[in-house]
């Protein structure tokens, strides 16, 4: 079974910064694309970032410019650095991945999800 776990999430003042990661463990074969998705509450689940496996990125509107997705192939890694925070930001912050393991072809993932509070 593979599992994605995230970190990083917290609370932070405006303006600030954070760093999410999510590691994926288990029996991974590949890992295609990567995301990080959020959702605030009573709001609908959002896309805030995507990476393919080659490193195209694709973000929201509302965090261009602010946010940055990356990976770590040799990790099985994928992290959102994140600045110029905003109160808007605030949002339970998920990991998603289509992953290949042993036993199935390509299925997504979800994190646990990590919460991100931007707050003076």
């Amino acid at each position: 079974q593979v599992q994605l776990v995230e970190s990083g999430g917290g609370l932070v003042q405006p303006g600030g910064s954070l760093r999410l990661s999510c590691a994926a463990s288990g029996s991974i074969v590949g890992i295609n694309d990567m995301a990080w998705f959020r959702r605030a509450p009573g709001k609908e689940r959002e896309l805030v970032a995507g990476i393919t496996r080659a490193g195209s990125t694709n973000y929201a509107d509302s965090v261009k410019g602010r946010f940055t997705i990356s990976r770590d192939n040799a990790k099985n890694m994928v992290y959102l650095q994140m600045n110029s925070l905003k109160p808007e930001d605030t949002a339970v912050y998920y990991c998603y991945a289509i992953i290949i393991d042993s036993s199935r072809p390509w299925v997504n993932y979800w994190g646990q999800g990590t919460q991100v509070t931007v707050s003076s």
